[in-house]
């Protein structure tokens, strides 16, 4: 995680929130305590909580005192997979621009992607 400028916080709710979109972590399958998950990464307990507070927002995960945090029966919807699309096509238009390519040129390489 220490080459990517990204804070480490979200580096880390983009990887849960991909194992649980890709089925990795199933629905009700409990995810690690923050004290150990934090010491196993090296990361502080206050970033690995923003993490699971981020994915608590937008439903893919359940916390419950004394029960931990666990994959939301609701975790694989239709939703998720279009806000990942976004998420990654503004990551993509980011790196583009920093490229310095302009908005035909994003287009026409993404037209190119989609065999058109």
């Amino acid at each position: 995680m220490t080459d990517d400028p990204t804070p480490p916080y979200e580096q880390l709710r983009r990887q849960l929130a991909e194992l649980i979109r890709y089925g990795v972590l199933a629905p009700g399958d409990r995810l690690p305590p923050l004290r150990q998950l934090a010491a196993d990464l090296g990361l502080a307990v206050g970033t690995v909580a923003r993490a699971y507070r981020e994915l608590e927002t937008v439903g893919m995960v359940v916390s419950r005192r004394g029960g931990g945090t666990r994959v939301a029966a609701t975790a694989h919807r239709e939703a998720d997979a279009t806000k990942a699309l976004r998420d990654r096509a503004g990551a993509f238009v980011r790196d583009a621009r920093l490229l310095g390519a302009d908005d035909d040129q994003i287009q026409s390489v993404i037209a190119r992607a989609l065999g058109r």
